[in-house]
């Protein structure tokens, strides 16, 4: 199954109409999920690919979350919100997981780099005080409630608008510039910087 990102993108369906075929892929429909998938794809692949910046890693997002689509259909529910938002919610959750992964894998590298490298004295001070200092700023940063932290990871650490933080989170802007102030407040406050 190939995900393809297309600008030809079909128009949402009608109201009830995705879940209405997520029902029927919960069944086992194959024909509903062919409906479905086209109906979906293409949004699934540009969100990840907003996410990752990689097309290659985007498709391979969007398989992943088309397959569990398929696998997982029964799960939705619909009082929790719209098939499209569940589909999407997935979609970012696996492509901030990718992200994840490829920086952990990048850390334990980089890590693994200077282990073999001897540095000077003022270079392991220094080594030392940016270590204190990530290490302060992960601490103020898991103060923060899960929204504000996403939205300032999102923002300021993933390098995103404001506009695609508030649609990557999906809330309006003025919710996702609220929450990003309420957490860079939060922070200042945490880390003691001066107002």
């Amino acid at each position: 199954m190939r995900v393809a990102a297309r600008d030809d993108q079909l128009p949402e369906p009608r109201s009830g109409a995705l879940e209405a075929l997520l029902d029927r892929v919960s069944r086992g429909d194959q024909k509903a999920f062919e409906r479905l998938y086209a109906a979906v794809a293409g949004s699934v692949v540009g969100l990840a690919r907003r996410v990752l910046r990689d097309p290659a890693q985007s498709e391979e997002v969007a398989q992943e979350v088309m397959i569990e689509v398929w696998r997982c259909a029964a799960r939705f529910d619909a009082r929790q919100g719209s098939a499209m938002a569940w589909i999407m919610t997935m979609t970012h959750r696996r492509a901030v997981d990718r992200v994840r992964s490829a920086q952990a894998s990048a850390d334990r590298d980089h890590r693994a780099g200077l282990r073999e490298h001897t540095p000077a004295f003022d270079e392991v001070s220094e080594q030392v005080e940016r270590r204190l200092e990530r290490e302060q700023v992960r601490r103020c940063l898991a103060q923060l409630t899960d929204l504000q932290h996403e939205s300032v990871t999102l923002a300021y650490y993933r390098g995103f608008t404001y506009q695609e933080t508030a649609d990557l989170l999906g809330v309006a802007l003025g919710t996702a510039k609220t929450r990003l102030r309420d957490g860079l407040i939060r922070l200042r406050d945490c880390m003691g910087v001066g107002a």
